[in-house]
């Protein structure tokens, strides 16, 4: 069920470095952004300011991706610089005040989507999705298990700007997202 909050309350956790080394700031950070979410009872979004001198701050933003993408981030970090700069000149907020919530919009959509529009998306998809299985299998070492856990492993490949400036131009050309490009050639590889 999903719950909307009618006041969310952010808590903005503060540490003093001063005579930290830097490294300290980093070891903070990694430290908060590694921390698991409580889904049931969140926040969802955590704080952290760590100040390293009197002029010297760093602002730690986690946030769940299961309530943000990454067209709300880059909103978030450039609404948090004009508030940042703004304070810093003693200028009150230059951001207005919200006129609807996320809530309004899931409403309009709910009420849009409705008789024969809905029809026409669900048969869509349908057919889009038609044979597709319910869970990607990738060949492993080891048979997925009856009752999954949640443990693994990763590991990590950097690819080169090149190459995912190309896939990223491929995916675009055959109307496919990044993902899908991946896959594709993952899949071929196998």
């Amino acid at each position: 069920v999903q719950v909307v909050s009618p006041e969310p309350v952010l808590t903005l956790e503060r540490k003093e470095l001063t005579g930290s080394p830097p490294e300290e700031a980093w070891r903070l950070a990694r430290e908060a952004a590694a921390q698991p979410f409580d889904l049931a009872k969140g926040p969802l979004l955590r704080a952290l300011l760590l100040t390293s001198s009197p002029g010297a701050h760093l602002l730690v933003v986690v946030v769940h991706h299961i309530i943000s993408d990454g067209w709300s981030m880059t909103l978030l970090v450039r609404e948090v610089a004009l508030l940042y700069g703004a304070f810093a000149r003693g200028q009150p907020a230059p951001l207005p005040p919200l006129g609807i919530q996320y809530a309004d919009f899931g409403v309009w959509q709910r009420e849009w989507m409705q008789g024969p529009r809905l029809e026409k998306q669900l048969d869509y998809w349908k057919r889009q999705l038609a044979g597709v299985p319910s869970a990607l299998e990738l060949p492993t070492d080891f048979p997925r298990p009856a009752e999954r856990d949640g443990r693994g492993a990763r590991h990590d490949v950097l690819l080169p700007r090149e190459l995912t400036d190309a896939l990223k131009a491929l995916a675009q050309q055959e109307g496919a997202s990044l993902y899908m490009a991946l896959l594709t050639g993952w899949q071929m590889l196998m």
